[in-house]
């Protein structure tokens, strides 16, 4: 069975998007499978391995990727989860079936020391709806 594929994109891909990546990758695996890449990648942020972590999601593997890493590939959805890179994904060379945007608050911003597990609950809620509806589709 051919898995769906998902890409997450954010502005530096040590956060929300690998967040994103590693949490649907852990929950749905089976099905469908998860990839990230930012704008302007940096490495993944200690709190955000930390915050995966404390939910035992696996982080092996988990790697800050450019945007330019999957120029000219498919993907059957990507869900872009900040303003930058819904701007940048404008000039993006890569094809979607589905563009889906969450504006979500970048937890490396915020000086509350839970942030990063906020973000991923929230991601979490928004993909067990989204998750839901795309099954539910897909049969």
């Amino acid at each position: 069975m051919k898995k769906y594929r998902v890409l997450f994109l954010c502005n530096a891909n040590s956060a929300r998007s690998l967040m994103a990546e590693a949490l649907l990758n852990h929950i749905e695996g089976e099905r469908i499978v998860a990839f990230s890449a930012g704008v302007e990648p940096d490495r993944p942020h200690e709190l955000t391995l930390e915050a995966l972590h404390h939910l035992g999601i696996s982080t092996e593997g988990l790697a800050s990727e450019p945007l330019e890493s999957y120029a000219g590939e498919h993907f059957d959805s990507v869900i872009i989860l900040c303003e930058k890179a819904r701007q940048t994904c404008r000039e993006w060379q890569g094809q979607a079936d589905e563009v889906v945007f969450w504006d979500l608050p970048d937890p490396r911003l915020s000086d509350d020391s839970s942030a990063y597990r906020k973000t991923l609950r929230e991601i979490r809620g928004r993909l067990q709806l989204w998750v839901d509806a795309k099954l539910r589709k897909l049969g």
